[in-house]
């Protein structure tokens, strides 16, 4: 599904031009087409007080300058900010917040984000509540005196469940709340938060943003003056900055985000309708699926429902082991978003951090398998699929 034309506040470009040129101008000293690496810690001063806009590289680098102004075009904001790690960005975000302070959280979130909040966080009292988002009653029930923000992640990881934007920013703004998003199974491609008057946008440049898994990074994008200008002075004053070449290679990837997005939607499709007829699949998690009970949400606040699947099998722990063993295509392995296709057990790898009992409680059973489709060709995947289905029946 090709991206719907949103008009940029910086320019008239459409998406596909904004992911090849915002912030990637030519070198103004050399002419270069692609934005150099700055490989330097330092930058002289021509006098005291006096510098060309950079001092140190923690505090700013020409390479992330240029991938910082990407990221803000892409997801229609103002301000951008990159990190190490998308793990560092959301750190980094929680700098907003003192003790004692409240937040609501999606329940079906990121493992990574779980660990954080529950096992970091707790410690410097935030604290937390984790609740299906999926209905605003349950957020408005969660809702505390010193509740201060929301995050939510839509659709989630790994159940692709979807939170409703517009509602969340509506109930954000009704009680002061900063609202913050982590799009990275969406990406800039098909969904953009900020154009629902939520606060901040989080990604994982690690996932399709670089697209090659060659790199780990991490975005958050905000119009809000006051929560950049704090974000900003925490991205320098703890230090968890993406290298020049780090930010160099999410640049490259951003470059062809948009064309690798439309294939990785159409195989992601194809094999979802595939799994929903297969017998030995349950359950098919896709927002593309007329079967999923929020597609009609995914159709309202998305322009393409991803990459992204995840799929129960029967036979619980022993079938998915099964079948993960006769994957070869789909490489058994962490992570997602790259051109090649990845397939993984969320209840022992990306979501480990999860007490069983929450993970049971949300639906990660031991049967549940999670793919990242990639851009190959679809005959090829739903052949190795489908065998791997069978083999794991046989066993």
């Amino acid at each position: 599904m090709p991206a719907k034309t949103i008009s940029p506040k910086t320019n008239h470009w459409r998406f596909e031009t904004k992911a090849i040129h915002e912030g990637q101008n030519p070198d103004p000293a050399t002419g270069a087409v692609i934005v150099p690496i700055y490989q330097t810690s330092t930058y002289v001063q021509e006098e005291l007080g006096k510098h060309k806009g950079y001092e140190y590289s923690r505090t700013g680098n020409p390479t992330r300058k240029a991938l910082e102004d990407s990221l803000a075009a892409l997801e229609n904001g103002t301000f951008g900010l990159a990190f190490s790690s998308g793990m560092a960005a959301a750190s980094t975000v929680m700098n907003l917040f003192s003790q004692g302070d409240h937040l609501i959280v999606t329940d079906d979130v990121y493992g990574g984000t779980f660990r954080l909040f529950e096992r970091v966080l707790k410690k410097y009292g935030l604290s937390f509540t984790f609740t299906d988002t999926r209905e605003i009653q349950n957020t408005e029930k969660a809702l505390q005196k010193n509740t201060k923000g929301i995050w939510i992640e839509t659709p989630t990881n790994p159940l692709l469940k979807l939170v409703d934007l517009k509602k969340t920013a509506e109930f954000a703004k009704k009680n002061h709340l900063i609202s913050i998003c982590d799009n990275t199974f969406a990406t800039p491609y098909f969904q953009n938060p900020l154009d629902f008057d939520l606060d901040l946008v989080v990604h994982s440049t690690t996932k399709y943003l670089g697209g090659h898994s060659d790199v780990v990074g991490g975005g958050v994008v905000t119009n809000r003056n006051d929560l950049y200008e704090t974000i900003k002075f925490h991205q320098n004053a703890v230090g968890g900055i993406p290298g020049p070449f780090d930010s160099w290679l999410v640049l490259r990837g951003i470059k062809t985000l948009a064309v690798r997005m439309v294939q990785h939607e159409k195989n992601a499709l194809k094999i979802a309708k595939m799994l929903e007829n297969h017998p030995s699949v349950l359950k098919v998690n896709y927002p593309g699926l007329h079967s999923h009970p929020q597609h009609q949400l995914a159709e309202q606040q998305m322009r393409g429902f991803g990459g992204m699947i995840s799929f129960e099998i029967k036979g619980g722990l022993e079938s998915a082991r099964n079948l993960l063993n006769h994957t070869k295509l789909f490489s058994l392995a962490e992570s997602l978003g790259g051109v090649e296709s990845l397939i993984e057990h969320p209840a022992t790898m990306t979501h480990a951090s999860l007490p069983q009992a929450a993970r049971e409680k949300l639906g990660i059973s031991d049967g549940l398998i999670r793919v990242s489709v990639g851009i190959e060709n679809i005959e090829d995947l739903t052949t190795e699929l489908e065998n791997a289905l069978n083999q794991s029946r046989r066993k």
